[in-house]
């Protein structure tokens, strides 16, 4: 098993800092998984053609009381018309 050892260290300008590690967060991906992530593409690749993008389905926590309570009541509606799927038949797609 390898271990990591080894440091990066790179001089940000600490507004870029903070906005790359709140998006980072929200993606729910550490920095030294991304920089991992990057440097074995770049090997890969042999060429930096790296992009993440934030999900486009909105999280709960972006949403307000209100959007949240809209979106229950469309489901429950959706569920009681019989408009969905089992869960057994949404994991095994």
């Amino acid at each position: 098993m390898a271990y990591k050892t080894a440091n990066v260290t790179a001089r940000v300008n600490p507004e870029i800092k903070r906005e790359a590690e709140k998006v980072l967060e929200q993606l729910g991906i550490p920095v030294s998984v991304l920089i991992d992530s990057l440097y074995r593409q770049i090997i890969m690749q042999h060429d930096i053609q790296y992009a993440m993008t934030m999900p486009a389905v909105t999280t709960r926590d972006a949403m307000t009381a209100e959007q949240f309570d809209c979106m229950m009541d469309t489901s429950m509606k959706q569920a009681e018309a019989g408009q969905g799927r089992d869960a057994e038949a949404v994991f095994k797609a």
